[in-house]
């Protein structure tokens, strides 16, 4: 059995470098609006998609976003959540040591004081969802089988 490598969890925000005057909540949303990404792009496991039915369906319906499916699920983002290609995608990309997504995040919300003060809606993650949509693409291209 393999460990469950964890991409993100909430608390290593909040417990942390974490604005005094923000909710907790607002830790959430820089890795919902990933989970978000994944999700419209079924990169998730059969696992989570099973356990998650009923969320993945309010997210296609814009009835949830990324940012609270990410709190039902205790704000941990792991790779027993991807799928094998989400996988290998979000390592690349979403690790925050050597990926650019935080990169490309701060920079598509560069008003925002801090990462954590940019609002869970749905025009911000249409907004970071091109970007994705662009490293992905680039992603493939680079990466094909």
């Amino acid at each position: 059995m393999s460990d469950t490598c964890v991409y993100d969890k909430a608390k290593y925000h909040y417990d942390g470098d974490f604005p005094a005057d923000l909710p907790n909540e607002q830790a959430f949303v820089h890795t919902g609006l990933f989970l978000g990404w994944m999700i419209e792009h079924r990169l998730y496991s059969i696992d989570f998609e099973e356990d998650a039915e009923e969320d993945i369906a309010a997210f296609k319906q814009r009835q949830l976003t990324g940012t609270q499916i990410y709190m039902n699920w205790d704000g941990v983002l792991a790779d027993d959540m991807l799928s094998d290609e989400g996988n290998r995608f979000a390592t690349v990309y979403f690790d925050f040591e050597n990926g650019t997504y935080l990169e490309d995040y701060q920079d598509t919300f560069s008003d925002a004081p801090t990462l954590y003060h940019v609002e869970d809606t749905w025009d911000n993650y249409f907004q970071l969802k091109k970007v994705i949509d662009q490293r992905f693409m680039d992603w493939k291209n680079t990466n094909a089988k």
